[in-house]
């Protein structure tokens, strides 16, 4: 007999039924922050081009070929290609599902002495060590070193600060202080800094 939890049966002592030991439901994920600039949404649309005109054509033929040579059960070029497929899949189908929910942020926001999405930002520790990081979106940190996501400890406690604004962000390695040292937005003619 199955209880539930809060009826005067602690919740070590309820047991779990069949279902909710073999679900294959996983809570999902909680999907990063929807902004994303032009030159990352850019990125993810060549990708998706690329897996469904090019990566995914090309799979289907091999496993279409590896299928004609008969016995599937022995043939590693039709397990392999049919779980390639599967992988293919699952990515154009989250490719998709993100492209659709992304706002693109394509102009500096209108108040540019605060530290907003897009912002090149010059910190400088305690220590006098200084580094530049540019806040983007969750899906294109990688695509460039200096790069953070808007996520990040670091992005978070930075955002809608001003120039000289010091602050202190937990990292992995304890609480370290900071100090807006330089804000800048990228100019739209000019791929670097501005």
């Amino acid at each position: 007999m199955h209880r539930t939890p809060g009826a005067g049966v602690p919740l070590s002592e309820t047991p779990i039924t069949y279902d909710e030991r073999v679900s294959r439901y996983r809570p999902s994920e909680k999907p990063g922050s929807q902004f994303i600039t032009p030159a990352g949404a850019a990125r993810l649309k060549q990708e998706l081009d690329e897996l469904w005109r090019v990566e995914r054509p090309r799979i289907t033929q091999a496993v279409s070929e590896a299928a004609a040579q008969g016995d599937r059960s022995e043939n590693a070029e039709y397990t392999y290609g049919k779980r390639r497929l599967r992988e293919i899949d699952r990515r154009v189908r989250f490719l998709r599902k993100r492209l659709d929910g992304m706002t693109i942020v394509d102009q500096p926001p209108s108040d540019r002495k605060r530290v907003f999405f897009g912002a090149w930002v010059s910190l400088e520790d305690d220590d006098g060590n200084e580094s530049t990081h540019r806040i983007v979106g969750p899906d294109e940190f990688d695509q460039s070193p200096g790069y953070i996501s808007m996520d990040a400890p670091l992005a978070r406690a930075m955002m809608r600060r001003a120039l000289d604004d010091e602050f202190t962000v937990e990292l992995p390695g304890g609480p370290r202080a900071y100090t807006i040292v330089a804000i800048r937005y990228e100019d739209p003619g000019n791929p670097g800094p501005a």
